[in-house]
């Protein structure tokens, strides 16, 4: 039997037996009639969206256009205990959900997860179960990410549909909904938070069992701490049952915070020390998946290229993804600075290009300027980013979280970020990564392209620390690994040329200003994207570009 794709179970930090994925092939139509269909076009591989060659389908969905998604299932193999909860962990954008003609609920949103307990509906053989989905893509103020109808430099293809794994889990009425894990370092401590209907749960940790009470903070002791970062990414794993259910999961002991070096000047500091965060800009583009990488290999090989090329940091850039990828990076120790996902309005130019040749802030309460006049927009998009905080809360390798990028749907950044340090104090923010910096959070920002970079002094960003978190992005493409189109970025013609100006732009802009007060580099980036032909690998994956070991010899010499 042919192995379904992406189908190991993807949430390494609420890991439990009861599982099924639901990927594979599924009948689909694209129509422009609202109504559920009786008929279906073909077969779409399952989850990978409709635009991506993976799919079989290679359609872009227009906004007026509606994408059915039917699955005939048998539980026959498959032990439903109390709940039966069906799990989508994307579906972009808009989806209604179906089981056996019953409407399940709708979900809107295309990056964070939302699932059901379809239990009081399911037969004892044959289940039909049908999404709807509708895609506005830019044309609306939802979340969308850098997915454009008129797709080109760096903006790219859009997606829709189910693009992350969807799966079944048959759970008790006690099962284990959830676990919050957070880290003391200073106390030595690490504080979890079992939410479950059962008053009393047990745990297996640091050697030995005992019982634990749910739905509120238990404070453990850590002997002997044993702290995680880039160069010890240790992890302690443990394990939670009730009566009638049982997880596996895991943490880590560090701490991510600002710090005061030697020389007064206020640092990014992991486990309480002065951390430089020399990192690759990460989008998370895959060419025959786009949004979804073929299996979970293309993960582990896309972190361990980031780490032999010498970085130990990486942004996760305008994309949320599969629990499974911030495993790997927790395990093979790559922190990460996760942005949050943008919408609003249509983005006007002189709003999102200009400060990068003027160097002008404007105030994101204006929504006019910032295309964030609706209303509803603002308020779900600042629901996804407690959500997205929620979601990763766990994760030991996320080290800051990015509100805004370069003024994308910016707004209120002030409230946003008083309002999300008190869900998450135990990280770093940067709520204007870029431009329109309004003075406040953990870092002052600068995205840096076709100049060079240099920091003066650090007196006017205020108890902050600095960070270059884009810069570079040069050129070199490959023949025969390469699509043609627009020119964003500078470009070489040799790869002589190319990486003398990769390691002239290392001694300028990173190593001459980390004196000055730089704490941190995120370099442009790791794979070409579509049009993009910047990375350090080709699109397809086939090609690295330099050898990895003389690029690390270069970044190791990044330090303060």
């Amino acid at each position: 039997m042919e192995k379904l794709p992406l189908s190991e179970y993807p949430r390494p930090q609420l890991y439990r037996d009861s599982y099924k994925s639901l990927n594979g092939y599924w009948d689909y139509k694209i129509s422009k009639d609202s109504e559920l269909p009786t008929s279906y076009d073909g077969k779409i591989l399952v989850p990978f969206s409709p635009e991506s060659p993976l799919s079989g389908v290679n359609h872009i969905l227009q906004p007026d256009e509606y994408l059915f998604y039917h699955l005939e299932f048998s539980l026959s193999d498959f032990v439903v205990l109390d709940k039966l909860l069906l799990h989508f962990l994307a579906v972009d954008q808009i989806a209604e959900v179906y089981i056996n003609g019953h409407f399940l609920g709708k979900h809107i949103g295309g990056f964070l997860p939302f699932s059901f307990d379809i239990r009081p509906y399911i037969n004892a053989d044959k289940n039909d179960l049908v999404v709807k989905v509708i895609d506005l893509t830019d044309t609306s103020y939802h979340s969308r990410g850098k997915q454009k109808l008129e797709h080109g430099g760096i903006w790219y293809t859009p997606q829709s549909g189910i693009y992350f794994p969807a799966f079944l889990e048959s759970v008790s009425f006690d099962y284990i909904e959830s676990i919050k894990i957070t880290p003391d370092i200073d106390k030595k401590e690490v504080v979890l938070n079992i939410k479950s209907s059962s008053k009393i749960a047990n745990i297996h940790i640091f050697g030995m069992d005992r019982p634990i009470d749910t739905n509120k903070d238990i404070h453990l002791k850590v002997k002997d701490i044993h702290l995680w970062s880039p160069e010890d990414p240790y992890l302690y794993f443990f394990k939670v049952w009730t009566d009638n259910d049982e997880v596996s999961s895991y943490f880590a002991m560090r701490k991510f915070s600002l710090v005061v070096d030697d020389k007064g000047i206020i640092r990014l500091g992991l486990n309480n020390k002065p951390y430089f965060m020399k990192g690759v800009l990460d989008q998370g583009y895959y060419k025959d998946g786009l949004l979804t990488p073929p299996s979970y290999e293309n993960y582990i090989n896309d972190i361990k290229l980031i780490k032999a090329l010498g970085f130990n940091t990486v942004r996760k850039h305008i994309k949320i993804e599969i629990p499974r990828w911030y495993f790997e990076c927790d395990k093979e120790g790559l922190i990460v600075w996760q942005d949050f996902v943008n919408g609003g309005e249509e983005y006007k130019f002189s709003t999102i290009a200009f400060p990068l040749i003027t160097n002008r802030h404007k105030n994101d309460r204006n929504y006019q300027r910032f295309s964030r006049l609706v209303i509803d927009g603002r308020k779900e998009s600042l629901d996804e980013y407690k959500e997205t905080i929620k979601y990763l809360y766990n994760v030991p390798s996320i080290g800051l979280w990015t509100i805004f990028n370069e003024g994308w749907g910016q707004f209120d950044s002030k409230d946003i970020y008083n309002e999300l340090i008190g869900l998450d104090p135990t990280r770093l923010y940067d709520h204007a990564s870029g431009w329109h910096d309004q003075g406040i959070s953990d870092v002052k920002s600068y995205h840096v392209y076709f100049k060079h970079f240099k920091l003066k002094n650090t007196s006017k960003v205020g108890q902050r620390a600095v960070v270059l978190s884009e810069f570079g992005g040069f050129v070199y493409p490959i023949d025969g690994h390469k699509i043609e189109g627009k020119k964003t970025y500078r470009s070489y013609k040799t790869l002589r040329s190319w990486f003398k100006k990769f390691i002239s732009t290392i001694n300028k802009d990173v190593i001459a200003n980390i004196p000055n007060g730089l704490s941190a580099m995120i370099y442009t980036q790791l794979s070409d994207v579509e049009e993009e032909l910047n990375g350090f690998i080709t699109y397809d994956r086939e090609v690295i570009k330099l050898e990895t070991k003389e690029v690390k010899k270069i970044l190791d010499k990044v330090h303060y």
